[in-house]
């Protein structure tokens, strides 16, 4: 089959297409969908990476953070310290709550210091029934077998 294009559309263009409609690339947009986020949209936004022991336990590299998983902070001014409990995740304010990082305030009252589930990596979760199925959906090796996710050459190969 042989297309004859615009002169003002690439071939390029017309062979990518997006896949998902609604997806944007505009900051505009983006910012306005991150900031305007609901709360379980959030929940999902506020994912963190997996430690490499966990990592390669579960065969899934990131998962939503909850309270009561241990975390290490890895960015930052707190980076290193000592694996502590995630006491609060306030999605409101996009952070997470962790025992032992606080500061004090000029009256002497200490306050958590909020962190960004981006900049912590989970060391040990808090496994739940939901938590469970969770992993097992998104294990990679378990998604190979059903023959789900990368393209191998062979099979592009043959598929042209």
């Amino acid at each position: 089959e042989v297309r004859i294009l615009p002169s003002h559309v690439s071939l390029y263009q017309s062979s990518m297409a997006k896949f998902k409609r609604k997806a944007t690339s505009s900051r505009r947009k983006c910012r306005k969908l991150h900031f305007t986020a609901s709360s379980n949209d959030r929940r999902k936004l506020m994912s963190a990476p997996l430690s490499k022991d966990l990592r390669s336990k579960y065969n899934v590299r990131s998962l939503p953070v909850r309270k009561d998983d241990e975390v290490v902070v890895t960015r930052g001014h707190h980076k290193g310290s000592q694996p502590g409990k995630i006491i609060q995740v306030y999605r409101k304010k996009w952070v997470v709550h962790i025992e032992r990082i606080q500061r004090e305030k000029a009256n002497g009252a200490s306050v958590s210091i909020g962190i960004h589930p981006s900049k912590v990596e989970l060391t040990k979760l808090k496994m739940t029934r939901d938590r469970k199925s969770i992993l097992d959906r998104k294990n990679r090796l378990r998604q190979l077998e059903k023959g789900k996710g990368k393209h191998t050459e062979e099979e592009v190969a043959m598929e042209t």
